[in-house]
């Protein structure tokens, strides 16, 4: 594991390199090439250790604060150890049952709910010119549609996204 360990009004010496390498070596063990980025630094009374560990794409970070530094460095160990262990209990909970999910879809086809309303969303209608319209509806980048009032014609209109994700479309009532 790389480990570089930065001193913020502490003077990193090499005991406490060594500690910090000796620590962090029970995080090694869960990956094959992890870096780690390890800040010391003071408060007041307190000893602040803060380490950021990047290792398969994932990063951890934890901080730990106590009167000795030792000790907060002990702290940060743990607590970055339980993060990394529940992250890969949680993937691999999910690559087994990634096999029953197949399993258990074809009995969900069977009890699958149809022709019913299952979800109901409200809007907020405001009266808007499209243009006005076609505007807020950019601002909301996870929309897809939006409903106004249009001030011409003074009739409850929809706008939405086309595929191509550029343009756009407007539903009027004919009546």
């Amino acid at each position: 594991m790389e480990v570089k360990v930065l001193g913020k009004e502490i003077k990193v010496t090499e005991a406490i390199n060594n500690y910090v390498e000796k620590k962090l070596e029970r995080i090694d063990k869960y990956f094959e090439n992890a870096k780690a980025e390890v800040t010391i630094r003071t408060e007041k009374n307190e000893q602040i250790a803060e380490v950021s560990v990047i290792a398969n794409g994932e990063k951890y970070r934890a901080e730990a604060e106590e009167r000795d530094l030792y000790a907060s460095l002990d702290r940060v160990a743990d607590i970055l150890e339980g993060q990394i262990r529940k992250t890969k209990t949680k993937k691999e909970k999910m690559i087994r049952e990634g096999s029953l999910k197949d399993f258990h879809k074809e009995s969900d086809a069977e009890n699958e709910i149809k022709d019913e309303i299952l979800k109901y969303g409200y809007y907020e209608i405001k009266p808007l010119t499209p243009e006005d319209a076609m505007l807020k509806l950019q601002e909301r980048p996870t929309h897809n549609f939006m409903p106004f009032i249009n001030i011409d014609t003074n009739k409850v209109c929809v706008i939405y996204k086309l595929k191509d994700t550029k343009n756009y479309g407007i539903v009027e009532p004919e009546a």
